[in-house]
């Protein structure tokens, strides 16, 4: 079995023109991409296959694994998808700009990175000025898309409600049905609803209520992490601290995508030996006199200082912490960790915090899910139960 990036879960990358988002989605995708300095580089959402890494469980044995991908060193790289989508501006609930196509978009992502320009050189329209206040873009597209679902929960309200009160229909389920176009469950509103402080029946909801409620569907179904790009320009290591002092609960990461494509770019012509989420570079070939500069530059005013690029860790941080995903290792041989063909630790597959072998199954192949039997620890060689919560990092024989 060959598995791919994990279908269902697209990270976006989001954020207002000309703050770098392209720049950040090519050095992680490695795809090309425009990125222009103009607004609305991005019409349609360029869709990419990044990676996050982890240590494979390899590392525990005296033998290199075998990956449908790559591991370097026991640093194991799983493929996701990203999408890059259209830059935003103010009114964008309202469709100006590429509103609509912004938020159409969105449905389609897991999670949203917000790309801001940590260096203050670009105001609320994406324009290039001398000093903006990054910390104004943070709420920029939560409020957007806080609007925009307000519409949508709005939209026939008072026939939702006759509804409701003729059917006796659960309040979660009403409300999610308002927003089955965007993928919410039931699940989801429930776990939002007790975010909130809001009357039990909707038919006492004012309009403070409906926008408590929308803001926390949209934090519990777009989580959103915060990109502090261009942090190798000046200003913005104190715009950094400012950002961290007024949103002290958003996940704050300092990156520079610009050196990222650099490095990136470097390492696959054999100037350089790079790999993502490093904290220095070995030079591989002769440089020119320019590129040696870039590089040094790099060193100095970016992994010496953050301790690496920063687009790494963001990856990682939006999987594994935002998203609360595991990475598991499906194998057919419970001794030797291989596949049919003798491959060892070949194919890594994300799933969610919680997930019991069964789903480990249906995500591998929903045949394999409806043939399940049982699941062996290729660890310890016990069975699994079908309930039991998979660790990151398991190895694990499904049986069928």
């Amino acid at each position: 079995m060959v598995v791919t990036a994990y279908q269902g879960m697209d990270i976006g990358i989001v954020g207002k023109p000309n703050t770098g988002k392209s720049t950040l989605f090519k050095a992680m995708t490695r795809t090309d991409v425009d990125a222009a300095n103009y607004p609305f580089t991005t019409i349609e959402p360029n869709r990419g296959v990044g990676f996050i890494t982890t240590t494979c469980p390899c590392t525990d044995r005296e033998q290199d694994c075998d990956p449908n991908g790559r591991c370097i060193e026991g640093t194991r790289y799983v493929p996701i998808t990203l999408l890059d989508i259209a830059g935003l501006v103010p009114g964008a609930a309202e469709g100006k700009g590429m509103g609509n196509e912004f938020l159409d978009a969105v449905r389609q992502a897991s999670c949203l990175v917000h790309v801001i320009d940590a260096s203050g050189q670009t105001n609320a329209e994406g324009e290039p000025v001398e000093e903006y206040d990054p910390v104004e873009d943070v709420r920029f597209i939560e409020d957007e898309l806080d609007a925009w679902m307000q519409g949508l929960l709005e939209d026939g309200w008072d026939k939702r409600v006759r509804s409701f009160r003729s059917s006796g229909a659960d309040v979660a389920e009403v409300v999610a049905d308002q927003f089955s176009g965007l993928g919410v469950t039931v699940g989801d509103v429930r776990n939002a609803l007790r975010e909130v402080d809001v009357p039990d029946s909707i038919e006492h909801w004012d309009e403070s209520d409906r926008s408590s409620v929308v803001t926390a569907i949209r934090a519990e179904t777009k989580p959103m992490i915060i990109a502090a790009n261009k942090i190798d320009a000046e200003g913005a290591d104190e715009n950094l601290e400012r950002l961290r002092e007024a949103f002290p609960d958003e996940t704050i990461i300092p990156i520079s995508a610009q050196a990222e494509e650099v490095l990136r770019e470097a390492d696959e012509a054999g100037k350089i030996s790079y790999q993502p989420g490093a904290g220095s570079v070995e030079i591989t070939d002769e440089l020119s006199e320019k590129q040696e500069a870039a590089v040094s530059s790099i060193q100095e005013s970016v992994l010496d200082q953050y301790g690496s690029t920063g687009v790494q860790e963001l990856l990682n941080e939006a999987v594994f912490d935002l998203l609360d995903m595991i990475v598991v290792y499906p194998v057919e041989d419970a001794g030797k960790w291989t596949d049919q063909k003798g491959n060892m630790l070949p194919d890594a597959v994300l799933v969610q915090r919680g997930a019991t072998p069964v789903d480990l199954a249906y995500a591998i192949h929903s045949d394999i899910g409806d043939a399940y039997v049982k699941a062996i620890d290729a660890r310890s060689g016990r069975t699994l139960g079908r309930d039991q919560e998979l660790e990151n990092g398991d190895v694990v024989r499904i049986v069928t």
